[in-house]
């Protein structure tokens, strides 16, 4: 039996897909980066790295829930 990913990480094949880096590379910039709260981050995802909005807040939602 298969298991679906789901939340967050549903994401992650076709954002590696669509930006060219790996995920782990993601949640190393997001880490790094000196914003901390959860919108902040969306918008300099946005802003700085060219990611939609849902995979923004995906990759955001795992960094932040995974520290």
């Amino acid at each position: 039996m298969t298991t679906s990913v789901k939340g967050p990480a549903s994401y992650f094949p076709s954002i590696e897909q669509k930006y060219g880096r790996p995920v782990a590379e993601w949640l190393e910039l997001i880490r790094s980066a000196p914003l901390t709260k959860h919108m902040e981050l969306v918008g300099w995802l946005k802003a700085e790295h060219g990611l939609g909005h849902g995979h923004a807040n995906a990759l955001v939602k795992h960094a932040l829930t995974e520290a």
